[in-house]
């Protein structure tokens, strides 16, 4: 007999995680903990991230209650409901916050701040994540669910509707799927596609007759003159690529160089500059995209450079003379 989990009691599991999270916060103990658990089962982030849009909603919901109920009283409604909207059989009022939800926000515009990352449930039922700098239009008001990334990088749990394709636009490039989970991150010259659940179809503008599929595990690099690059990856290096969602820069032999550019993308203020002579030097570890400081310091430790910072926090990162 199999050990692996149902579906059912990994979404259970997700609730109570969600739960716990809401009630005693993300300390560093709970998150280890939390990481673990995720370890387990790559459905558990899935699962996770649908959780935490239930549980959105229905805090948006608990706002139009006339009377207050006690704090007690109002977690234990929130995560019975969460429990039943998760497994399909949701009640009266799950039904009505979710329908209230998808009147009042058919479309809508979010956008990050440099370094900020944002978990928000979509109109449609499905949730996204959405990177540092990034800039996302959802409308869900017509027979197709579209997404216009304008900038930046989101990853998407989309919600089933046959009857509805969900598409992502980013410039002239076009990602097309159904019920699956996908990141998309707009690049110069076009766009880097990561399936993580099911399948989806990629094509660009005014080459529609060049279609690829790309499933689950596997990345792609959809060029704006409509040449599509794909090739399976393992499920750790999707899940390096994908850190992001948890606030971390994953690095498994990347350049200094790259390395740099990532952390820039998360800070303003605290930028990282190479010196060229060490810039195609190795990396390993997990940082922080909060953290250069502390990523300056393993640099230094591990290839022995040289760290300098300027009044302004620029961090300049140079061979040790």
């Amino acid at each position: 007999m199999s050990d692996r989990q149902s579906a059912a009691e990994i979404e259970e599991q997700a609730v109570r995680w969600v739960w716990r999270i809401d009630a005693e916060g993300r300390t560093p103990a709970l998150q280890a903990e939390l990481n673990g658990w995720l370890a387990g089962d790559v459905r558990r982030r899935g699962a996770l991230l649908q959780a935490e849009a239930t549980w959105l909603l229905l805090d948006r919901g608990s706002q139009l209650q006339v009377s207050e109920p006690e704090p007690a009283e109002v977690e234990r409604r929130r995560w019975f409901t969460a429990r039943r909207a998760m497994f399909g059989g949701a009640g009266a009022l799950a039904a009505s916050i979710a329908a209230a939800f998808l009147l009042m926000q058919p479309d809508a515009r979010y956008d990050t701040a440099v370094g900020e990352i944002r978990r928000v449930p979509l109109a449609d039922g499905s949730a996204a994540v959405i990177n540092t700098a990034s800039a996302v239009d959802f409308d869900a008001r017509g027979d197709r669910r579209v997404v216009r990334l304008a900038q930046g990088e989101a990853w998407f749990q989309v919600a089933k509707d046959k009857q509805r394709p969900f598409v992502v636009e980013a410039g002239d490039v076009r990602v097309r799927a159904v019920g699956t989970a996908f990141s998309v991150r707009r690049r110069e010259g076009g766009a880097d596609v990561l399936v993580t659940e099911g399948v989806v179809e990629t094509w660009v503008v005014g080459a529609e007759g060049h279609r690829v599929r790309v499933g689950a595990g596997a990345r792609a690099f959809v060029a704006d003159n409509a040449a599509i690059s794909s090739r399976p990856s393992a499920p750790s290096e999707i899940d390096r690529a994908l850190a992001w969602r948890n606030g971390k820069i994953d690095l498994s032999g990347e350049t200094l160089d790259w390395a740099a550019a990532e952390f820039n993308r998360y800070n303003d203020r605290e930028r990282i500059v190479v010196d060229r002579s060490i810039a195609g030097e190795r990396l390993f570890g997990i940082f922080r995209t909060d953290d250069p400081e502390g990523f300056a310091a393993a640099v230094r430790m591990s290839l022995g450079a040289r760290i300098a910072r300027d009044a302004e926090g620029q961090i300049t990162i140079s061979a040790e003379k």
